[in-house]
């Protein structure tokens, strides 16, 4: 018998456009109808890219013809415009059943994106954090890695965030910076073990009901991938544009591609790309070593038309920096090759944002 919970767990297959979250728990599916055999379903999209409610549908028809006896299948698909005060920022609503939002107090919120891990992508957010901050800028950083959370670390501080009396988070103040990360909520050696929907609203959380202040700019160190965390972000939060970090090799580019077709679909624009461990300047020979390839992410972001904002050498100082929890970019930019190439990269994004 084909009831209305049946048709749903069927549309519940279905994914959205380059994510891993389906459709039914994202929202969209609005309406399901079901006469006898026939079946009509509506569901909302809110995008500007024509592909994504092409691809829903045609996923949609093929998993309801799936089913035994159906007879007429209706597949209405109701395409808004994103949100004005979303695409104001630059970014339109993934699902459409949200609206995005700015965070109060906050004027520019830049996501620090990688498609894969190991490429040092919080590295890349706590530096460029540090940099904008001794460019003037009043910044904040937020760890959205709830499971590999290392900002404490880098930060050098163990202390647990206080509350206040109406239970909102006091960030943790290091290095002119307000930093929040789970990993100040934990024992070094406890893990995060949360699923989906409860990652999804610790997330929500750390960029709603922490004490932020007046910022010019939070920066938001993402997980790796595009799962669950990226999608409440893009959804919900009006971004003023996404870094994607990368490693010169093929094998961290592909990944790369991936985190910036997630950003393209949600209309969320790609500020440019990172270059990290881009040669290693060895200083016993005096020779530069491309340990990881030569270029690849200038070619990368040639190829994707998105601007390349810096290429970090890869050395030892950076990793004793971090370990020490006093990021390379505190150093004078006149006396260190990789504090020098952070606070250029500072540079244009605060141009490219405040022009």
């Amino acid at each position: 018998m084909i009831t209305e919970e049946s048709i749903k767990e069927k549309l519940s297959q279905v994914n959205y456009p380059g994510f891993s979250r389906d459709i039914v728990s994202f929202g969209l599916v609005k309406e399901i109808s079901v006469n006898g055999e026939d079946v009509s379903v509506k569901i909302s999209v809110a995008t500007r890219d024509p592909k994504i409610p092409a691809d829903i549908y045609k996923a949609c028809r093929e998993v309801l013809d799936t089913i035994d006896g159906i007879g007429q299948v209706d597949v209405d698909l109701d395409i808004q415009d994103p949100p004005q005060n979303a695409a104001a920022a630059g970014a339109g609503a993934a699902g459409g059943q949200v609206d995005k939002q700015g965070i109060p107090g906050i004027k520019h919120v830049i996501a620090v994106a990688s498609g894969k891990g190991g490429v040092g992508k919080s590295t890349v957010a706590s530096n460029l954090a540090i940099a904008l901050h001794k460019s003037g800028a009043k910044v904040g950083l937020c760890d959205c890695d709830l499971y590999g959370p290392s900002m404490p670390t880098m930060f050098g501080s163990n202390e647990q965030p206080m509350a206040t009396a109406d239970n909102r988070i006091i960030p943790i103040e290091a290095h002119g910076l307000k930093i929040i990360s789970m990993g100040f909520l934990l024992q070094d050696d406890s893990p995060v073990i949360v699923r989906g929907p409860l990652a999804t609203k610790y997330t929500q959380q750390f960029l709603r009901q922490v004490e932020w202040g007046e910022l010019d700019y939070l920066i938001l160190d993402l997980p790796p991938g595009t799962g669950d965390i990226q999608l409440t972000i893009v959804q919900t939060v009006a971004l003023d544009g996404a870094i994607i970090v990368t490693t010169p090799q093929e094998v961290a580019l592909i990944d790369a591609r991936k985190g910036t077709a997630m950003f393209a679909k949600v209309n969320v624009p790609i500020l440019g790309m990172i270059e990290n461990m881009s040669w290693f300047d060895c200083p016993s020979d005096g020779e530069r070593y491309y340990i990881f390839g030569q270029d690849g992410g200038k070619k990368e972001a040639d190829r994707l038309g998105v601007p390349l904002l810096g290429q970090i050498p890869i050395n030892i100082e950076t990793r004793e920096c971090g370990d020490q929890g006093q990021p390379i970019a505190l150093l004078p930019p006149e006396r260190n090759t990789v504090s020098a190439a952070f606070s250029a990269v500072a540079t244009q994004i605060r141009s490219k944002i405040e022009a």
